[in-house]
């Protein structure tokens, strides 16, 4: 893959379904806390709107999104932006799609007045921890045995990176 190849782009109406079938395949317990969504489920909804996710697209064909979004509706709060949803394709992984969309959702956030961006990940979950400590991410606390998955209690390990200079 050259970095001419991948593009992105904001999500558009028109994606549900291929982005929903993407959010099906990469489910995991290691990233996920909720249960895999059903075939019929769709994305998007009144909380998660097209335009709220960032689509990597190769070929044509979606092989990742981000969903950075305030943190919080508070006015005291909008200059922090959190990642709510990171996932590429197995196909392409290793390739540095991941990366890629980390990135333009930081300069995104930026170009929005954002100072700060936020997310949340299992302590379980190394290869997700890996890439953002990689893009600069540091962890700024734990909420220790946080969820109970598959029998087993997993920390939920809160990250951040300044947007600033």
């Amino acid at each position: 893959m050259h970095d001419d190849d991948l593009i992105i782009r904001p999500a558009r109406p028109e994606d549900e379904r291929e982005l929903a079938a993407l959010n099906r395949a990469v489910w995991s317990p290691l990233s996920e806390v909720a249960p895999q969504p059903p075939e019929e489920d769709g994305v998007f909804d009144e909380r998660h709107a097209p335009e709220q996710y960032l689509l990597a697209l190769l070929d044509d064909r979606i092989v990742g999104y981000i969903r950075p979004v305030p943190a919080t509706p508070l006015a005291s709060n909008r200059h922090v932006r959190q990642i709510q949803g990171l996932a590429v394709d197995a196909s392409v992984r290793g390739r540095g799609v991941g990366r890629k969309l980390v990135e333009a959702a930081c300069a995104a956030a930026h170009a929005e007045g954002a100072r700060k961006m936020t997310l949340r990940v299992l302590g379980w979950n190394t290869p997700a921890r890996r890439l953002y400590e990689s893009c600069g991410f540091v962890v700024e606390g734990s909420l220790a045995e946080e969820f109970l998955i598959d029998g087993s209690y997993v920390d939920d390990i809160w990250m951040a990176r300044r947007l600033t200079d």
